[in-house]
C-alpha cells in the first residue's frame, strides 16, 4: 500500500510502498479515505517521540484519519466491517499512522463512528485540532458574557475554538490578518484584532522587528477596547515573551492557556490567573460530542485545502494556515 513515511527521525518524509497491516486481536483495520494534517505530524518526523514512545520504522506519519472498517480482529465488539469511523492513529508502538491506505488501531483507542451527514474529509479534520479546542473550552469553563481572547484564531485549533467559545456564550476577540476578518466573524468572533497593524502613535511604531509590531498591536488594541481586562486567554502560537504580555490582559481570577508550553505557571499563579500550559487529553467521548455538533450544523469544519496523499511532504509544516489541510487517500 502507499504511505508517507520517514526512515528515521529527522529524515525527509517520502511516499513509499509498505505492507498492508493486519488487524490483530482487539484491533480494527481501517481503509482510510482521508487524513488530517497537523503541526504535530512534522514534530513526529523530526523526533519528538524519540525516547518517549517505542517507534517502528519506516514510520508512517499521521494521527488523524477517517475511513471504513475493512477488517476486525478477534474480540472486537464495538465495530463491524463497513462502519464509517474516524479517530487518532497514534498508539504504541508509533509508526503506524493515518497517512496510508490502511491502518490498524485498538478498538479502545480514540476511534468513533461518523454520524450521517458528515463526510470523511470533514471528520478527518477533527480529532487533534477539534478535540484540543473542545478540551480548552471545557477547561476554561466559559460563562456567558465573558471576554475571550484567541491568539492564532485562523489555524486549525483556532478555527474550532472561535466557534466553541462562541457557543459557550463568550464574547470572542480573535487575532487575524485583516483579510481574514470576515472568516473569523462568520465563525463567531465578535471582534477581530489585525496583528499586522500598528498605530503611528505607538512607541514601537518605528521598531524594525515585526514580532514587536505583532505583540504591540494585539496587546494595545485589546487593552484599549477592554481597559478592565479580559476573562480568558487562549494563546495557540506565542513564545514565552508574547504569551506573558498577552496574559497581562487577563483579570485576576481569570484563565490563560498556552498550547505551545509558553506559560510561566508560577507567574500566572502569583497574578491570580488559573490555567497554564495545556495538553489535550480528550478521547472518544469528546470526539463524538464534537461530531454530533458538526452533524447538527452547530460547528463548521474549516477545511482550507484538500490534497492527494502524495502531496503530503509538500504541505507538511507549512505555516499561515486558515483552517485545516486534509489528505485525500
Amino acid at each position: 500500500m502507499r504511505a508517507i513515511v520517514v526512515q528515521k527521525f529527522g529524515a525527509t518524509p517520502e511516499l513509499a510502498d509498505v505492507p498492508v497491516p493486519e488487524a490483530g486481536a482487539g484491533e480494527v483495520q481501517v481503509a482510510l479515505d482521508a487524513a488530517g494534517v497537523n503541526p504535530f505530524d512534522l514534530k513526529m518526523a523530526d523526533g519528538i517521540l524519540d525516547g518517549k514512545m517505542p517507534t517502528d520504522f519506516p514510520m508512517i506519519l499521521g494521527v488523524d484519519g477517517a475511513g471504513t472498517v475493512s477488517a476486525i480482529g478477534s474480540g472486537v465488539t464495538k465495530f463491524k466491517v463497513g462502519d464509517k469511523v474516524v479517530g487518532k492513529f497514534l498508539t504504541a508502538p508509533a509508526g503506524h499512522g493515518s497517512w496510508a491506505q490502511y491502518s490498524t488501531v485498538p478498538e479502545d483507542a480514540t476511534l468513533v463512528s461518523i454520524p450521517d451527514g458528515v463526510t470523511t474529509v470533514a471528520a478527518a479534520a477533527l480529532p487533534v485540532a477539534g478535540v484540543t479546542a473542545q478540551d480548552l473550552v471545557d477547561a476554561a469553563q466559559i460563562q456567558p458574557g465573558q471576554t475571550v481572547l484567541i491568539v492564532g484564531a485562523t489555524g486549525g485549533v483556532g478555527s474550532f475554538l472561535v466557534q466553541l467559545a462562541n457557543i459557550a456564550g463568550g464574547h470572542v476577540i480573535a487575532t487575524a490578518r485583516g483579510d481574514a476578518t470576515d472568516q473569523v466573524a462568520r465563525l463567531g468572533a465578535s471582534e477581530t484584532v489585525d496583528y499586522t497593524q500598528i498605530r503611528p502613535d505607538d512607541p514601537n511604531f518605528n521598531d524594525p522587528d515585526p514580532a514587536v509590531h505583532r505583540d504591540s498591536s494585539v496587546t494595545d488594541a485589546v487593552r484599549f477596547t477592554h481597559p478592565d481586562g479580559i476573562d480568558v486567554l487562549f494563546d495557540l502560537i506565542s513564545a514565552p515573551g508574547d504569551f506573558a504580555r498577552h496574559a497581562s490582559l487577563v483579570k485576576r481570577g481569570g484563565r490563560a492557556y498556552s498550547i505551545t508550553w509558553a506559560a510561566d505557571e508560577a507567574v500566572l499563579h502569583d497574578q491570580g490567573i488559573a490555567g497554564g500550559n495545556f495538553q489535550s487529553k480528550g478521547g472518544s467521548p469528546e470526539l463524538s460530542r464534537l461530531l454530533a455538533r458538526v452533524a447538527a450544523g452547530d460547528v463548521v469544519v474549516p477545511v482550507q485545502l484538500t490534497v492527494p496523499l502524495e502531496a503530503a511532504p509538500a504541505v507538511l509544516g507549512t505555516g499561515g494556515a486558515r483552517g485545516k489541510t486534509v489528505l485525500a487517500i
